[in-house]
Parts: structure tokens; sequence; C-alpha cells
């Protein structure tokens, strides 16, 4: 009994030591040290033994503690990023590549769209093959990614004034959105980095600020690369990728972004995108470049355009319901929260890679916008979640959101002036629980309701004339001359349009026919450069305008011959002559004969959205949850008149014919006033 209490004893003694040893080593086969990154893992699945090794490596030694956040930064966020691979992807994306080169051919972007779809087919998410970045990246890839991001970071003098925060989300990411995965960063830097020798040399004007070096860079780049702006084939084509965004240098203002975040997080310069969803006076979002300078101030750019600070550039003049951050990082406050009240999310917020920073952008916003109580249609939501939705056409799309509670609804930073309506995401679509609304200067609620009474109104576009009135300006100025002379030398001034042009066909008679003229022309004023689309001339018997062989001043701004003076008396209203000096350009008729005029119609330069003559249109209201229809119609001239209108309502008007560019209004004081 004695042995055996020895025994048990030592025993005992020997297992509390062995207890001791393991409670006090570290544990090296623990490789998850959070929740998220756990889930990720998980998540992997057979990738999971690559994705410990980068944790690994980085975890063994103190001096990379830095990098081990930096893998598990990316690592946590992984699973939600997905790429495509196929054939039919690279066809599309060649669409980018040949813009240029299409352009030169006098080929159109809907031309060379249209040729790569009869070709390829109509592009589809579904006839590609999908990855998830969790299951596919390697430890090399990522290590290697890492790696080339610490080095920009570290080296480059403005690199101290940035923070490891702004790092992990504006450096360090191996991606932007969901393109094709590609080892980008050497080959970026070694191109692009010379091009800061200088500034770096420059300690004196501040080489230690992010944001001027980032002005340098992008005033290189504007000045050394060719770009050409256009919209793509279409929002479910994936991001290009680093290959086709720096070899192209074409495309939306997502393509355009793209190619400067790739050089500017492949030289260590914190770069974000920011973006409105959907901007107020029209139907598609919009996005711009961010940087922060060492003090925090904010600067932004429209690329190709200059770095500017905030407040001074266009973004803040657009309409905009709610602006975003694009982050690398998942927004968990934000996912958890909304997760937390239903399962489901719809839009932007379904997988929120976003940060909300409405109020960097507008002075004029609410800090919390409280929807009227009784302004809520009847009825229990099956969602806690309500949207605050904003205008595309006749749909609507949730921009921001907030718990549903018929006490108080109430959804934070929200510029005002926009029109908005509020919904939930039930059964796989919206619900909507108020009428469409807007908040006036005075902060108050106006919504738009049919009213029993009705109205005439009168229509000249199916949508806001605002990009055109450029054009619309330069005609103010310009004269319609007649001579004997082809060359003018001796003319008579038959008209001198005063105020800015608002229709498509705007028609001027004479006081009294003219002497007969054998050459007829339009001349348009200083720094126009005679911009014009159409000019109709009419005898003083004649209802079919008259013809001739078109005379004018060769040389269009565009250089392809796309713009020249025939296109004045083509017929055609959607082309028009864009001569290539501010001045001294013209275009004009050979008669044959001398005729006398007595009748001008012309049309400014614009991007087809007034209402065309033979074009086949119909009317909607939004009666509730609906829109409704107040009948289809041809136009027989440049303008449609609609009886039996609902006073207040929200209106659209559709093109049957042609175009996908219509916008929601209302008719106020016998006028089109556009939302």
């Amino acid at each position: 009994m004695k042995n055996t209490s020895k025994i048990l004893f030592h025993f005992t003694w020997i297992w509390l030591f062995l207890l001791f040893v393991v409670a006090c080593s570290p544990k090296q086969d623990k490789i998850a040290d959070s929740s998220y990154l756990e889930v990720a893992l998980r998540r992997a699945g057979e990738n999971r033994t690559e994705l410990e090794k980068v944790l690994r490596r980085y975890r063994l030694h103190p001096a990379d503690s830095l990098k081990y956040r930096a893998a598990c930064f990316l690592i946590e966020n992984m699973p939600s990023y997905t790429y495509y691979k196929g054939e039919l992807l690279d066809h599309y994306l060649s669409y980018f590549e040949r813009l240029q080169e299409a352009r030169r051919q006098g080929m159109t972007p809907q031309q060379l769209l249209n040729e790569i779809k009869g070709r390829y087919g109509e592009f589809s998410l579904a006839k590609l093959e999908r990855y998830c970045d969790i299951e596919t990246v390697d430890s090399a890839y990522l290590c290697r990614n890492i790696e080339w991001a610490f080095k920009v970071w570290r080296e480059q003098p403005w690199g101290k004034n940035v923070s490891f925060a702004d790092f992990c989300e504006y450096i360090l990411p191996h991606r932007i959105g969901n393109e094709t995965l590609a080892d980008w960063r050497e080959e970026i830097y070694r191109k692009y980095n010379p091009k800061l020798n200088t500034f770096r040399l420059d300690s004196v004007s501040g080489n230690e600020d992010p944001a001027a070096a980032a002005r340098i860079l992008i005033d290189t780049l504007r000045r050394e690369s060719r770009f050409f702006t256009t919209t793509g084939p279409g929002d479910e084509l994936p991001h290009v990728g680093p290959r086709v965004a720096l070899a192209a240098r074409s495309g939306s203002c997502r393509e355009l972004s793209d190619y400067v975040v790739y050089v500017c997080r492949a030289l260590g310069i914190p770069c974000a995108v920011d973006f409105l969803p959907l901007h107020g006076g029209g139907n598609g979002g919009h996005q711009w470049l961010a940087f922060t300078d060492k003090y925090g101030a904010l600067y932004t750019s429209e690329y190709p355009e200059r770095l500017k600070q905030a407040g001074a550039g266009n973004p803040y003049k657009l309409a905009k319901t709610k602006v975003y951050r694009t982050t690398f990082g998942v927004n968990r406050r934000m996912q958890e929260e909304m997760q937390r009240l239903d399962s489901v999310a719809t839009g932007i917020f379904a997988d929120p890679h976003l940060q909300d920073v409405t109020a960097l952008y507008t002075d004029y916003y609410k800090k919390e916008m409280v929807v009227p109580t009784d302004a809520l249609y009847p009825g229990e939501p099956r969602s806690r979640i309500a949207y605050l939705c904003a205008s595309t056409r006749m749909d609507w799309e949730p921009v921001a959101w907030t718990v549903f509670d018929r006490r108080r609804m109430a959804f934070p930073d929200i510029q005002t002036g926009n029109v908005m309506r509020v919904a939930t995401y039930e059964k796989g679509r919206l619900r909507f629980w108020t009428d469409p609304f807007e908040i006036r200067v005075s902060n108050r609620f106006s919504f738009f309701t049919p009213s029993d009474s009705a109205e005439r109104v009168v229509l000249y576009a199916k949508y806001p004339l605002h990009n055109d009135e450029t054009f619309q300006k330069r005609m103010v100025g310009g004269v319609f001359e007649g001579s004997n002379d082809p060359d003018f030398r001796r003319k008579e001034v038959l008209h001198t349009i005063a105020v800015k042009p608002e229709r498509l066909r705007t028609e001027v008679r004479l006081a009294a026919p003219s002497r007969p003229y054998r050459y007829v022309r339009y001349m348009g004023p200083k720094k126009s450069h005679s911009c014009v689309a159409e000019v109709e001339f009419y005898a003083a018997e004649g209802l079919l305008p008259l013809r001739g062989t078109p005379i004018g001043t060769p040389g269009c701004y565009q250089k392809d011959g796309s713009h020249e003076y025939p296109n004045v008396f083509d017929g055609s209203t959607e082309t028009s002559f864009d001569y290539i000096e501010p001045e001294g350009g013209w275009a004009g008729l050979d008669l044959g004969t001398p005729r006398r005029i007595e009748r001008i119609v012309y049309t400014p330069a614009n991007r087809d959205n007034y209402v065309r003559p033979l074009d086949d249109y119909e009317l909607f209201y939004c009666a509730g949850k609906r829109w409704k229809s107040l009948g289809e119609q041809t136009a027989m001239l440049d303008s449609l008149v609609y009886e039996g209108v609902p006073k207040g309502a929200l209106l659209l008007l559709m093109n049957h014919s042609r175009g996908n560019q219509e916008r929601i209004f209302t008719y106020e004081e016998g006028k089109q006033v556009w939302k």
C-alpha cells in the first residue's frame, strides 16, 4: 500500500507539472484569433491549409506582427469575394481594349458592342465559371501581395502619414471588386514608381503628404495616357482587372477609377472609391476617387479630371441622397444589425463593403430624417428593415436603411431635395409603405399623391436637358445669313438667335420674306464652335425645306470626320456640326438659284432626349404602389399633349421607339420639372 501511495503521489505531481507546462506553452496550433477569422477558415474548405501557412509564417516572429494582422484582415474579409473566368468574359473585356482603335476607325462604342454581341452572344454571368477567393487563393499569392504592400508603405516618404487602418483598407487589398485574380503589384510598381522620383526627393514641397503624391501621379497619368470615356457593356460585367484597366485606360467611371486605384495602391498611395448609388437627377450611380492628406482633409478626382479638395468638384454638385465609400472590409456593425433585424438584405446592403460618408459631401442634409408616421400605408411589414429608395425610371432602389418602427422611423444623414419613398424587402421584392416624396428647402415633406382634379400637359422631352444646356447656350448670338456671293462678302442677316432654344425644333418666321439669295448659312457666335444639329430654310411658298448642296468650313473638333458641316442638312437631329476652331466656322446651302426665305427651323446639338416626331410614346403616373398609363401617342411634332393628367402626380414619359433615358418629373406652372 505504501509503495502504491508513493507511485500515485509521484504520478500526480508529474501530471500537474505536464498540465502546467501545457498551460504555459504558446498555442502554436491555434491559428484563429477571432470568430471572423475562424468562420473564414471554415469556409475555405480544402484551401484552409494554404491560408494557415500564411498565418503561421507571420505569427512566428514578433517583427511580423503587423503583417500577421494584415493577413488576418484579408482572410477575415475574403469569404464575400468571388470572381469569374471564361472565354465569353475575355471577349467582352476586349471591348475596352478596342475602344480607342474603334474610335479611330469611325466606329461608335455601341457599334463595337453590337459586333461583340453578334459574334459571341449576350453576356451573362451564368455562362462563366465562378470561383471564391477563400477557396482558391494560395499562400504564395497572398504572401507576395502582403510583402509588396508593406514594401511600398514603408519605403515611400508619405507612408509615415498613412495609418495602419488606412493601409489595410486602401493599399493592402489584393483586389478591387470581382475581377479575375492577378498578380499585379510588382509589374505596376516597376512601371510607374519612377514617375514619382522627383517628387520623392523634394522634401521642401511636402513629399510626406499622400494627397500631394496622388496629385502629382494623376497629373502625370493625365499627360501621358490617352483615355476614352464611355459607358460599358452593362452592370453585370465584372470589374475588368489590372491588365485590361492599364492597357485600355478607357470605359466608364468604374473602369477609369480602377485604373488609378491599381497604380496608386502599387505605389503605396491610399486610394478609396466613393460612390452614390443613384444620383437624384438621373437613373444611374456614379463613382470617383477619394484621398486624404496628412492633415485629414479630403481630396477627390473624377479621373481624368485633376485632384481637387472637397467642395470644389463635380461630385458635390450632383443631386444625391446618400454617398458611400467602398471598403475591402465588411461593415460588421451594419451587417450584424441588419441580420439581427432580418436574415435577408437587398441591394448594396446584402454584403456591405461600404462606409457612409454623406456628411463629407454636402452641407444640405438632415442628420436625421424622420418619416411622418401618418404618411405610412396601412398594414404590417414582414421585415423590420425599412429602406429609403431612390428612383430609376419606374423602379426604385434602396440607398439607405433603418429600423421599421411605426412610432418613429428615422434615416440618418440624408441629403434633401431628392425624390424618395420607403419600402421593405419581402418575398424577393420591394413592398412600398409611402407615396414618393421629397423634402423641400423649408424641411417640409412634399408627397406626390395624385389629385382628383386633372390638367392638360404639353411635353417636350423625356429626360432632363441639363446636359444639353451647353449646346443650347452655344446658339445664343448665332446668325442666319443670306448672300449671292459664295464667300458671303456681301450678306444680309436674316435672323439672330436671342434666347437659348428649349425644344427640338425652333421655328422662326421672318417679318417679311428676304431678298432672293442663292447662298444661305448658319454661323455660330464666338467660342461656340458653330455647334448646331440641324437647320432648315423655307421659301415663302414652300411647305418642304429647301434643298441644295451643303457648303461650309471643313474640320471638326473631334478630328475624326464625325461632326462636319454636311451633318447640318442630313435630316437627322442626332448628328451635328462642331467646328474645329472656337469661331469662324459656318454651315450653309448652295440653293442653285436665288430664293426668298420666309421661315427658318433649327435644332441645337443634343443627346436625343427631346420628343421626336413619329416616335411612339406613353405617359405614366405613379399611383400609390404602381404606375398607371395615361395612354400611348405617336408624336406628330416635337411635343406631346395629354389631357386628364392628375395634378400633383409623379410622371414619366417612355419612348417605345428608341433609347432608354427617361426620368421622373412633375408638371408645374405649365412646365416639366425634373426630379
